[in-house]
C-alpha cells in the first residue's frame, strides 16, 4: 500500500499532467479518497466508463485532506472526498465547482471480541465513545484529517469529549489508510472507527468484531467535485463532467454501486445517493 500511494503521488506531481493531455484528450486524471479505492468499487466505475465512452479514467489515492490538496495545484480534474465541511471549504476557495452527491456507506465502530469497554450492542454511537473514554479503552485513530479522521472527530465533539491521553492513540501510518490503520488496531485489540467496507474486506484476517452499528450518526456521504477550470486552464472540464453525469445516472454509474459488492458479501457495501436516482426512488 505504502509502495503504490508513494507511487501515484510521484506520477502527479514529477509527471506533468500536461503529458497525458497530449497522448490523449479523453483523459481524465481523479483525487479519490483511499476507502473507496480500497473496496474495488474505483476501479469498476473507471473501466465500465471507459469501456462505454472511450474516455480514459486514473487515480491516485490520498486521504480527504490530502486529495484536496493535490486539486489545489491544479494537478486532477476531479476529486471524490468525504468530509463535508473540507468539501465546502474547498468550493468555496474556488477550487471546486460544486459539491455532487455520488453514494454513501456507514462506519462502524470495532474492537477486540471481549470488549473490555462493554459497548456491543450499544444504539448509539456517541454513548458507546464516552463509554470508551471512560473505560481509557484504548482507541485508534488515524489522525490524518483525511475523511475518516474527521468524521471520528465530529463524533467525539458531538460526544462532548476531547479524546487525549495514553488510551488514545494516533496511528503515525495513518496517511496509508483504513486498511493499514484497521490492521494495526487489531494488532494492538484496540477500538477504532472504520468503514464498514473495510471491515468486510478484512473480516477473515482480523480478530476485531463489529460492536456498534447501524447509527444515522454514523452515516458516511461521499462526494464529487470538479476542479475549477477558471483556477486550472489544464482541467480537462468537458469530459470530467461527462464522468460525473455518467456516475450519477441511475442506470449507470449508480446502479453499479447498488449492486457493488452483493456477489462476495452479500450485501452492497455502498448506496447510490445522486439527486437523479434520488428522484427516481
Amino acid at each position: 500500500m505504502k509502495h503504490w500511494f508513494l507511487v501515484g503521488l510521484c506520477c502527479l506531481f514529477f509527471l506533468s499532467p500536461f503529458l497525458c493531455r497530449a497522448e490523449a484528450d479523453h483523459y481524465i486524471l481523479l483525487a479519490s479518497t483511499i476507502g473507496p479505492i480500497d473496496s474495488g468499487i474505483v476501479d469498476v466505475l473507471e473501466n465500465q466508463f471507459e469501456k462505454e465512452t472511450g474516455i480514459r479514467v486514473r487515480h491516485v489515492g490520498a486521504g480527504t485532506g490530502a486529495a484536496m490538496d493535490i486539486a489545489r495545484k491544479g494537478s486532477v480534474d476531479l476529486v471524490m472526498v468525504h468530509a463535508k465541511s473540507l468539501e465546502e471549504k474547498f468550493v468555496k476557495e474556488g477550487f471546486g465547482i460544486e459539491r455532487v452527491d455520488l453514494m454513501y456507506n456507514d462506519f462502524v465502530i470495532v474492537g477486540p471480541p471481549e470488549d473490555s469497554a462493554h459497548i456491543k450492542g450499544m444504539n448509539k454511537a456517541l454513548d458507546a465513545l464516552k463509554r470508551i473514554s471512560e473505560k481509557s479503552a484504548m482507541f485508534v485513530s488515524r489522525g490524518d484529517k483525511s475523511g475518516t479522521h474527521v468524521a471520528e472527530m465530529a463524533l467525539w465533539e458531538k460526544a462532548g469529549i476531547k479524546p487525549s491521553g495514553s488510551w488514545y492513540v494516533i496511528y503515525e501510518k495513518g496517511a496509508e489508510g483504513n486498511v493499514p490503520t484497521l490492521r494495526y488496531t487489531d494488532q494492538k485489540r484496540a477500538y477504532t472507527v472504520i468503514d464498514r467496507a473495510t471491515c468486510l474486506s478484512l473480516q477473515k484476517e482480523i480478530r476485531l468484531v463489529i460492536l456498534v452499528e447501524k447509527d444515522e450518526a454514523l452515516l458516511n456521504y461521499i462526494s464529487l467535485i470538479p476542479v475549477n477550470p477558471e483556477k486550472f486552464n489544464r482541467v480537462n472540464y468537458k469530459d470530467t463532467m461527462t464522468f460525473v453525469k455518467w456516475l450519477t445516472s441511475p442506470d449507470k454509474g449508480q446502479a453499479i454501486i447498488r449492486d457493488f459488492g452483493k456477489d462476495r458479501y452479500g450485501s452492497s457495501l455502498f448506496f447510490p445517493n445522486s439527486k437523479e436516482w434520488r428522484q427516481q426512488h
